[in-house]
């Protein structure tokens, strides 16, 4: 345990850029945006918390004066899903930084002969690929997760103070949505169903970066894309044109696409009933897809996979 820790802790620190700068500067970014946007309308007169209607300029103030309760609590919702929001794009760059991090795990350590080291070391190749998986499955969202709740608040912080010089409060009606409070553990109980989606993609990215001697982007995205175009030509002069939807499905888009949270969303089996549910509800959504056994097929290919790239490790050398 006190050596996956450190094995950890060597992947933090070299991939430091990626997995904690790369969001922290996104964030910093969007906060500043907003901050910069919010700034300007109030100066200039065009404020957010004031609506043109009819030609006139109407104080949201009076507004929310007007409202209903139920009105008033459905704005409230309305504000706190943009402050929450904040999290999609580095969650999308989550999906990046860890699908090219997968791609060069094993093959820059071939590249650079710093694999000579680590293998004087005390170290098992199941330790060391192990240490990687485990850093984009858990560690990485983690980290992305802490990233996107702190610029969620600072946001937060921005629309409710330009809020009071409109003389308008809604911190309480924002910090009063359940909505705040549950998300974030909604997406912590959501890493289990995110780890096993995200086991083929990273199975299959490791054991090409084992594999490939060098652009082990093409291999790994060139194969299933030639692998799709053959099966779409043969389909379509067979008349099966449905075999190219369900291998896009269930192959390419396990193989490409499991590191994308909320990929499960995407199943072609479920996708109308996800549609179909009103409002914010990770649990409801995710848990239900591992009824399906698509996804546990896709995990034990994953975990064949990287199994196959710890043996790959053991005994391929550039040399």
């Amino acid at each position: 345990m006190n050596t996956m820790k450190w094995l950890l802790k060597r992947e933090f620190w070299e991939h430091k850029g990626s997995f904690f700068w790369a969001p922290v500067i996104l964030g910093m970014v969007m906060v500043a945006v907003t901050g910069i946007t919010v700034v300007y309308g109030m100066s200039s007169g065009h404020s957010v918390f004031k609506l043109n209607l009819n030609g006139e300029m109407q104080n949201m103030k009076a507004m929310f004066a007007a409202m209903s309760p139920e009105d008033h609590r459905q704005t409230m919702g309305v504000l706190s899903n943009i402050c929450l929001g904040a999290g999609l794009p580095l969650m999308m760059m989550l999906a990046v930084t860890t699908f090219f991090y997968c791609l060069g795990a094993l093959h820059d350590e071939r590249r650079d002969r710093s694999i000579l080291f680590w293998k004087s070391l005390p170290l098992s190749d199941t330790q060391t690929v192990l240490s990687k998986v485990a850093m984009v499955t858990v560690a990485a969202p983690l980290i992305a997760l802490a990233v996107s709740l702190a610029t969620s608040l600072a946001l937060m912080l921005i629309i409710g103070t330009v809020a009071m010089f409109h003389g308008l409060n809604v911190f309480g009606g924002i910090l009063g949505n359940r909505g705040v409070y549950m998300l974030p553990l909604q997406v912590i109980g959501v890493l289990p169903v995110y780890l096993l989606c995200a086991l083929p993609t990273v199975g299959w990215l490791l054991l090409v970066s084992s594999w490939a001697r060098s652009k082990p982007f093409l291999w790994a995205v060139g194969v299933p894309l030639i692998a799709l175009i053959l099966v779409k030509w043969v389909g379509y002069l067979l008349g099966m044109s449905s075999a190219a939807s369900w291998l896009m499905s269930n192959v390419a888009g396990r193989m490409l696409l499991g590191l994308v949270p909320g990929s499960w969303l995407f199943d072609h089996n479920r996708a109308g009933a996800v549609l179909r549910e009103p409002g914010i509800d990770l649990l409801a959504q995710a848990w239900p897809t591992l009824a399906t056994p698509g996804v546990w097929i896709g995990a034990a290919a994953g975990v064949l996979m990287i199994y196959g790239a710890m043996r790959l490790r053991r005994f391929k050398d550039e040399g």
